[in-house]
């Protein structure tokens, strides 16, 4: 969040998600359309995916351990875009029902290879959805975290659903950037470190898994606080350089960015 500019005060931060602080890692100008301009942006039928999936994943631990199957999970979705599909950002999403069709088709496909990457009859997560905002000295950290867990060490682990394609494994260490941060906040809060951040990618399927430890944290915590400044200049300065890549393809800005004007 950010606070409107005002003759009286330069504009500065009030709180940072830790998915707005990879925006303003991968581009300043990314995030300044989406932190400061708050530009909307068309649902694609990929984040609708991915929205009914978390969902659905969210709702299958409300059931006993037992009836956490695919049947089960695939009923918790369609149950999931029945409820979001008469939302006004969703209405227009499919020209047809049949691509809508084909969509849910490819959905519950995607949702099944859930099941070869982990057993959730065996986990009982200590918090799912969890709203996290934690002042950590000066500077406000809040965002959502999918889930929480023990191992079987009891041990504290978290995790991130997916939907998107997995990345190479040697490209995987940048997503892991906002789990950490979500680490950091256990950290503050629970009074314990986690042992490790899981990223479950349902297109693979494939499972990436990092151990952390307060060393890393720790320097997080710096690397934050470094990232709040740069912000805070930019907020100041007004200057938002883009910084274009590969994900220019993707972005839904690129026609309004100064780098392709």
């Amino acid at each position: 969040m950010v606070r409107p500019m005002t003759v009286e005060a330069a504009p500065l931060l009030e709180t940072l998600s830790p998915s707005r602080a990879g925006d303003f890692k991968t581009c300043p100008q990314l995030f300044k359309f989406r932190a400061i301009d708050r530009l909307p942006e068309p649902v694609t039928p990929h984040q609708a995916r991915g929205t009914t999936a978390h969902l659905a994943l969210q709702r299958l631990f409300d059931l006993p351990s037992h009836q956490r199957t695919p049947e089960r999970l695939f009923d918790l979705f369609r149950e999931a875009w029945t409820e979001l599909r008469t939302e006004e950002e969703y209405r227009q999403l499919f020209p047809t029902l049949e691509e809508e069709r084909r969509w849910g088709i490819e959905s519950l496909r995607l949702l099944a290879n859930y099941f070869g990457l982990e057993d959730p009859s065996r986990i009982e997560p200590v918090d799912r959805e969890l709203d996290m905002c934690e002042d950590l000295d000066g500077i406000v950290i809040r965002g959502i975290l999918d889930r929480i867990d023990r191992d079987d060490e009891g041990r504290l682990v978290i995790t991130d659903y997916k939907t998107g394609k997995a990345p190479p494994e040697r490209f995987a260490l940048g997503a892991f950037f906002a789990l950490k941060i979500y680490a950091l906040l256990t950290r503050r809060i629970e009074g314990e470190t986690p042992a490790e951040i899981r990223l479950l990618y349902l297109n693979g399927p494939v499972m990436y898994r990092c151990e952390v430890d307060d060393r890393q944290l720790d320097a997080m915590e710096r690397q934050l606080r470094a990232l709040w400044d740069r912000i805070e200049t930019a907020l100041r300065s007004e200057q938002f350089p883009p910084r274009p890549g590969r994900l220019c393809d993707f972005c839904a800005f690129r026609d309004r960015c100064p780098a392709f004007a």
